[in-house]
This record gives C-alpha cells, sequence and structure tokens, in this order.
C-alpha cells in the first residue's frame, strides 16, 4: 500500500498543440501528487486528454507548461542526456499491444532493446534477464525467438509489460493497458499487474474509461473532462460520494449487480456531445452538458479545490 510521500508532483501541467490557426489545449492546467507504492486511476470520456497527460508526464511529449517533480527532481528542466537517465525510473505500457511490438523483431529483442539502451546486461546476462522477464509475466522463456504475431493479445500485452519492467523502474504509465484485449484476458493483465506492484514496489498511473476496472485497480481516482481535471479522491470516497456533476453522470452508468438497487437508481444522461478542445465553452468547460449549471459556471472557470480532507474538486457548487 502507498505511504504517504509523493513519488510524483505535477504541478500546473498544460501540452497544447497547434491544429492550423488553432491550439487544441489537451491538457490545460493539471495538478496531483501520486504517492509512492500507489495506483491512481484516470477517467474520463475519450479525447479528455488522459494519454496526453500520461505521455507529457514522461516527457514523450514536451510539456507546453508547468512543472513534473519525481523524486524530488524537476524534470522539465532536464537536458536530453538527463533524461535518457531518468527514463529508467519512469516506464510506459501502451494500450495496442498489436501496435506497440515492432514485428520484426523477436520477443528476446523487443525486451532486450531497453537493456542495450542503457548498457544493462550483454551477452548471456542480457539472455538471462530477458528468460527471467518473461517468466515474471508467466510467459515461456523458451520462446524468446519467437515473433510477436505468434503470440495472443493477452499475451502481447504481456510482452509489454516485461519490456517496461526490464529498466527496472519506480513508476509506470499504464495508457488503457487492457481496453484492446477481451473481456476474459482483462482480469489477467490486472491481476498480473497488481502482483507485480506488489513484488517490485511499483507506482502506476492508470489510465482508462472502464469505470469499474478503475475501482477495482486504483488507490485514488481522478477524473478528466475536456483537458481538465475535475474530481480526484480515494476510490471508494468517490464512488460513494461523488461531488462533481460530470463524475455523478460517468458513475451512473456502471451497472449495479444488485437489481432491486439497479431499479431504483436514477441514471444521469447527459445533454449534447462533447464540446472540441479547439474552443471549449467558457467557465466551467462542462457546463453546457451540466445538470446544475449556474450563470456563474458560463462566467468563471472553477478553482481546484480540497473540498474535504483527501477530496479534491472544480466546481462552483463548492466555492
Amino acid at each position: 500500500m502507498a505511504n504517504q510521500e509523493p513519488l510524483l508532483q505535477v504541478r500546473n501541467l498544460k501540452k497544447f498543440f497547434k491544429v492550423g490557426d488553432n491550439t487544441l489545449k489537451a491538457v490545460n492546467d493539471i495538478t496531483f501528487d501520486i504517492k509512492r507504492g500507489e495506483t491512481l486511476g484516470i477517467v474520463g470520456e475519450s479525447g479528455c486528454g488522459k494519454s496526453t497527460a500520461g505521455r507529457t508526464i514522461l516527457r514523450l511529449y514536451e510539456p507546453t507548461g508547468g512543472e513534473v517533480i519525481f523524486d524530488g527532481q524537476n524534470i522539465t528542466k532536464l537536458n536530453p542526456q538527463e533524461m535518457k537517465a531518468m527514463r529508467r525510473n519512469m516506464q510506459m505500457i501502451f494500450q495496442d499491444p498489436y501496435a506497440s511490438l515492432n514485428p520484426r523483431m523477436t520477443v528476446g529483442d523487443i525486451i532486450g532493446e531497453a537493456l542495450d539502451i542503457h548498457g544493462l546486461a550483454t551477452g548471456k546476462k542480457r539472455k538471462e534477464r530477458i528468460q527471467e522477464l518473461l517468466s515474471l509475466v508467466s510467459l515461456n522463456p523458451e520462446h524468446m525467438n519467437r515473433f510477436p504475431h505468434e503470440f495472443s493479445g493477452g499475451q502481447r500485452q504481456r510482452i509489454g509489460i516485461a519490456r517496461a519492467l526490464a529498466v527496472e523502474p519506480k513508476f509506470i504509465v499504464c495508457d488503457e493497458p487492457i481496453s484492446a484485449l477481451d473481456v476474459s484476458v482483462q482480469a489477467q493483465v490486472v491481476n498480473l499487474l497488481e502482483q507485480l506492484q506488489e513484488k517490485m514496489g511499483l507506482t502506476y498511473m492508470f489510465i482508462a474509461h472502464d469505470l469499474s476496472m478503475v475501482k477495482y485497480i486504483s488507490d485514488r481516482v481522478g477524473v478528466m473532462y475536456l483537458g481538465k481535471m475535475v474530481e480526484l479522491a480515494e476510490s471508494n470516497k468517490l464512488y460513494e460520494k461523488p461531488l462533481h456533476p460530470y463524475t455523478q453522470a460517468l458513475l451512473s452508468a456502471i451497472p449495479i449487480p444488485d437489481p432491486e438497487v439497479e431499479r431504483k437508481r436514477e441514471r444521469i444522461v447527459l445533454e449534447g456531445d462533447v464540446p472540441s478542445p479547439m474552443n471549449p465553452p467558457s467557465g466551467c468547460h462542462f457546463r453546457t452538458r451540466c445538470p446544475k449549471a449556474m450563470p456563474e459556471c458560463a462566467e468563471r472557470e472553477p478553482v481546484w479545490k480540497e473540498v474535504e480532507p483527501g477530496h479534491f474538486t472544480a466546481c462552483h457548487l463548492y466555492s
């Protein structure tokens, strides 16, 4: 379980993209911490900036503004050489196991690439390390000379996990690691991630849009909408008592296995479509779809603040 000291501190992080004459504000001023050994889940609809946030934190995308402090060090200030050394501590598991593995490389070379880049093992030691990593993710070490197409989707995602673990990172961004997999395989991959976390003391940022899976794996959950963080709380607290109208609507869509409770429950259906991140509404970005919108929601942007201990939200209902 996580201790209280943050491993990662994200402060006012922004990532904007130029699209023609317009600016796409994919991640727009988000602030949060991730404690050592914890899993922070990040949820929200497609296009809300979850994956961009993960990639910007790892500096796979250069931040437009803000700071990322990892283990006391501001990584936004590091030069390429320093960043290369820092990458040993921070890795990513990608969403699509079919696209993220080079089809022309053997599994051994895919996993071994990180060992080569960081000069961690050569020759016999390299082979032993690759086989050890395959065993760690419950794959046959003898299969290191096979190619990705010879494996199923779930096995390929395990290869992706082994690749991320090769450099012994402290922190892993899991970017929708189960969304491309069959439901039967999803639980196996999530359980593997949990076992590895316990065994190796890993810290995760787990990005997903499957809310029930996020509740299962996460210690705390952050909710994003149109590039903004709208709510963040301990997992149980967020699911039992969501404060932000957007979180309430998202959670009302999760089926409950008890038919009695399910019948009495009110489903919140949001009106309209998600606005374009190129041209978000003034004030609160969610106000055009919010059942509780007030005049001031159009005038001022809500402030991100701690409403209850450990429970943050950005909403005028709590200002």
